[in-house]
């Protein structure tokens, strides 16, 4: 007698993983790697060194800083390490080998990028509240210890602009790393994109005429800067941070999701 194999069906009626569940799985896995806790553990402390330094050097230069200068200057270690953070969760799908796991669980490899773009989001608030927090502790001593009025006027676009800076900056991170997925590759890249080539842009400007006129629209990191200003970017500056997106962020974006779509597992 020959035994007959089960008939294995796919069962079109299972309800999806909810999409709140995928996202809440990425804010875990952030914090669950060991680089993951490294990295957040060196943006808090280097968050609080720089507080502490401004707060000495205005304290020595008899310099009353604000908020808004307190807060400024934790955008120098967000601006560097929250880009990282977005590369690797991404890259570690691929550099820890979860990802068979993870699209085993979720086949529609796009709710698992949303999720990941959406834990990014969630990320950049979390960074913009202890900058505040930060920078708030840091403008409280500065009042206490110095010698004179410390301002603490800060107007709502500038909340908002900060925001979008360290959003932008994670969105970029999780853009190299689909590009590239690997960790190294994406990290070095960036870090090339974000600190040597708005050098060589200032070198054209330096000894090339008509370039001077192109570098505001091509130049995503100079276009970002109007967003802490006073009033937010004019209407210009939104064009120049519109065009430069769409070229350094919105473009390779989309390449690197359909890379990621279509990749194999190995």
């Amino acid at each position: 007698m020959t035994a007959v194999a089960p008939e294995v069906g796919i069962d079109l009626d299972r309800p999806r993983v909810p999409f709140t569940r995928l996202v809440g799985v990425e804010l875990r896995k952030l914090a669950d790697t060991r680089a993951g806790k490294w990295l957040l553990g060196t943006i808090a402390a280097i968050s609080l060194l720089v507080m502490v330094v401004m707060l000495w050097v205005g304290l020595a230069e008899d310099v009353n800083l604000g908020f808004t200068d307190f807060l400024t200057g934790m955008n120098i270690p967000m601006g560097v390490l929250l880009p990282v953070l977005g590369v690797l969760s991404v890259t570690s799908e691929w550099s820890q080998r979860t990802a068979l796991v993870t699209f085993t669980l979720e086949p529609n490899r796009g709710r698992v990028l949303a999720a990941k773009v959406v834990t990014g989001l969630i990320t950049a608030l979390f960074a913009v509240i202890a900058a505040l927090v930060a920078a708030a502790v840091g403008t409280a001593l500065m009042g206490a210890l110095g010698s004179g009025e410390t301002s603490w006027s800060i107007d709502a676009s500038q909340l908002v602009g900060f925001y979008a800076g360290q959003a932008l900056a994670l969105l970029m991170g999780i853009t190299f790393g689909m590009l590239l997925l690997s960790s190294p590759a994406a990290i070095v890249v960036y870090f090339a994109w974000a600190f040597v080539l708005p050098t060589i842009f200032g070198v054209a400007v330096a000894f090339i005429g008509w370039f001077g006129d192109v570098w505001p629209w091509i130049d995503f990191s100079a276009a970002q800067t109007p967003l802490f200003q006073r009033g937010g970017p004019s209407g210009e500056e939104w064009a120049h941070l519109a065009v430069s997106g769409t070229i350094w962020l919105l473009i390779p974006f989309v390449l690197g999701w359909m890379r990621v779509l279509r990749s194999e597992i190995k």
